[in-house]
Parts: C-alpha cells; structure tokens; sequence
C-alpha cells in the first residue's frame, strides 16, 4: 500500500536540522526544489565543490561535492541552469533519499516543492482533499 500525501505536507530534512517545514507537492512538477541561497560553486584541486545556504539560514552553510548541474524550465518558463543535490528528507515519519534543485524560492510562498519523479520513485499517492499544514 503506498502512503497518501495531501497537497500540503510537513517535512523534514535531518541533514540541515530542519523539521516542520512545509512543502507543496506538485505532481505538474517534474523534480523539486529547496529553497537556498548564496549557491556558488568552486573549483577546487581534485573537482569543484558546491556551497550553498538552505532556507536562507546563515548559519547553516552547506558543502557539497557531489551534485549535478542542469538546465531546467522554471515556473515563468525560463531556461535556468540548476544545481541538483542529494539528501534524506522525513515525509510522514518515514526517511527517504530525494534529489532536489537548489533555488532561490523567496518570492514562492512555499520553501520546498516535491515533484513527481519523487512520488512515482517511491510509490507515493496524492489524495488533493487532504490539506493539513
């Protein structure tokens, strides 16, 4: 049986230390988004490394060496360049493995977005009669 999720859900990202925070789920979306700024990447000896703060939380400055960088349409149909990072994010008391695009979601009401590929990957149903934030 999948887990049913409503439009709105509270999530949590062990990693950055974050709970309750609540994400759209938007099936019309391929991949998601969190919600960061100051994203720079860095060339370093051996590669490049990301660094980037999620949720605008200074305090919480971010490394990555391990992301992907993609060419996505974004909600006003522009072209952006996207970094993309892996992470653990807790749905429903229940941890799972999500790639996420890193955006500056200021503007957006919502912090997170969780797209479809995400639902299909791990057989999770959205029931839009559910809305508890």
């Amino acid at each position: 049986m999948a887990n049913v999720l409503g439009i709105f859900e509270k999530v949590g990202f062990p990693e950055y230390g974050m709970d309750a925070v609540v994400a759209k789920i938007d099936t019309g979306a391929y991949t998601g988004a969190l919600h960061c700024t100051n994203i720079q990447e860095e060339s370093v000896e051996g590669g490049k490394v990301l660094h980037f703060t999620p949720f605008d939380t200074p305090e919480l400055v971010k490394t990555a060496d391990n992301f992907l960088v993609k060419y996505v349409k974004s909600s006003n149909g522009k072209r952006e360049k996207r970094y993309l990072i892996e992470t653990i994010i807790l749905i429903q008391d229940e941890e799972f493995p999500i790639i996420l695009s890193l955006a500056d979601r200021s503007e957006m009401k919502w912090p997170v977005l969780i797209g479809r590929r995400f639902l299909r990957t791990n057989n999770l149903l959205v029931d839009v009669r559910k809305m508890d934030k």
